[in-house]
């Protein structure tokens, strides 16, 4: 038979016992919980690692593809100088015997261009198209013309030094008028060839002439196909 005494300790231990394991369970269950929130927590991070991995991937493919080039053969476009700056006069222009028209509303510029075979596709005379041009209606394609800059009567692009990105073009191609966008301008040394920066999803139209008072750099204009 058992005392009041041992009765009473008895039921403190089954107590304390009761407790110990309510605190190991509650501790284990706390436990639990961290690893399975800190689990998630790893998924996610691991979630948001591959998708700014894969954010960065198609960011690199991007400035990949901006980055390709074709490298082009031209003479060195020079300024010109004889004190006449070509001046547009419509009135003595029969624009119906180019294969092209230029034309640039802020500078004022309107001027047709031959195609690549014609004996008058010449610097010395007119804006001139670069061999291996496409025109306007071939998808993805880049029209390149080249023109003197200066103060002669033949500095077609005498004043292509005042565009700036954002501002518009036109090419006028059996009977449709496309607009083109400025998107990229930058310089190149004189050395017989110029790198034409492009993206290859976009129909490209490519300017060049050279730098406004330095004898030593050509500009290229990129402009994309807006319309």
């Amino acid at each position: 038979m058992q005392m009041p005494n041992q009765n009473h300790n008895n039921n403190k231990n089954r107590k304390r016992l009761r407790k110990s394991q309510l605190l190991f369970i509650g501790s284990f269950l706390v436990f639990i919980g961290i690893i399975t929130i800190s689990y998630n927590h790893l998924v996610f991070l691991k979630d948001q690692v591959f998708a700014n991995m894969k954010i960065a991937m198609l960011d690199l493919g991007n400035v990949a593809q901006d980055k390709i080039q074709d490298e082009i053969d031209i003479p060195e476009v020079e300024n010109v100088s004889d004190g006449t700056v070509y001046q547009q006069n419509d009135k003595e222009i029969d624009y119906s015997r180019y294969v092209g028209v230029l034309e640039i509303p802020k500078i004022s510029l309107k001027r047709g261009f031959y195609n690549t075979d014609s004996k008058y596709n010449n610097i010395e005379q007119n804006v001139s198209m670069i061999t291996g041009s496409s025109m306007p209606d071939v998808p993805n394609g880049n029209l390149m013309l080249m023109a003197h800059s200066g103060d002669a009567y033949i500095s077609f692009f005498a004043y292509l030094y005042r565009l700036k990105i954002g501002d518009t073009a036109y090419i006028t191609y059996q009977g449709k008028r496309y607009k083109y966008q400025i998107v990229n301008i930058y310089t190149v040394p004189k050395t017989g060839k110029v790198a034409v920066y492009r993206d290859y999803n976009k129909t490209t139209l490519t300017l060049i002439t050279c730098t406004k008072n330095d004898d030593t750099t050509q500009t290229v204009y990129i402009a994309e196909l807006v319309s």
